[in-house]
Parts: C-alpha cells; sequence; structure tokens
C-alpha cells in the first residue's frame, strides 16, 4: 500500500460511522461520497467525502462550509491542511490531527442533522430517524 493510500484508507475509518446513515453515492479507490438520502446528487445534500489523488488526499466536510460556529473551532494546525472552504489536504497520517478531524466530523454531522430532520442518527453503530 502507498503512503497515500494508507492516508486514504485512516481517513475512510473516520467516515465509518456514517456509512449507514448517509448515503454513499461514490465509493471506489478514488475516493468516497456521503450524501443525505433523498438529496443525493443536489449540492446541499452533499456531507462529507474523501478524494485520493497524486500527491494527496483530501477529506471533504461541508458543515465547516455551512457553519461559521464550527469552522471558528479549527485549530491553527489542521486551519493549514485547509484548501478553499470544506476541504483538508494529507500528504501523510498525523493521528494528531486524525483525532481533531474526527471530533470536527462527529460535530458537524450532528449539526447537520438538526437542521434536516429526516436525517437518520448514528446511535450505537446502527441508523435511526432523529426526531
Amino acid at each position: 500500500m502507498t503512503d497515500l493510500a494508507a492516508v486514504h484508507e485512516r481517513l475512510l475509518e473516520i467516515l465509518a460511522p456514517y456509512r449507514d446513515s448517509l448515503v454513499a453515492t461514490k465509493d471506489g479507490p478514488g475516493g468516497l461520497s456521503l450524501e443525505i438520502a433523498g438529496l443525493e446528487g443536489k449540492p446541499w445534500g452533499y456531507v462529507a467525502g474523501t478524494r485520493l489523488g497524486k500527491r494527496y488526499v483530501s477529506y471533504y466536510l461541508m458543515p465547516v462550509y455551512g457553519s461559521p460556529a464550527l469552522r471558528a473551532t479549527v485549530s491553527p494546525k489542521l486551519e493549514k491542511r485547509m484548501q478553499g472552504k470544506a476541504c483538508f489536504n494529507f500528504t501523510t497520517i498525523d493521528e494528531d490531527l486524525f483525532a481533531e478531524l474526527e471530533d470536527l466530523t462527529k460535530r458537524g454531522i450532528a449539526a447537520y442533522r438538526d437542521q434536516v430532520p429526516d436525517m437518520p442518527a448514528v446511535v450505537g453503530g446502527a441508523a435511526q430517524r432523529s426526531r
């Protein structure tokens, strides 16, 4: 496994708890896209994903773009990895940054659930409808 492939696998582990509550519209060696069921293909339906590139791996987290309050919690070290408003690029595994990204993902997806009442919630590893 190449270094970037290992980085990609580790980032996929961060998204693994949400695979049952969101729809994987793209899931292959080049990346993963997770969207809200019923909103697939719509710009506001995309929640998170990865893309394995030639020089780095991108991790997309749309709640960061949609919530200035969530964006304000990004550490300066993780912010250095940002490209644009909702993308983080990595070339190596950095467990401290990935732990922060995991927490950011958890809080961000929970915030999305508050805005989309029919979005399933992850409870004990199984999808449960919120509200």
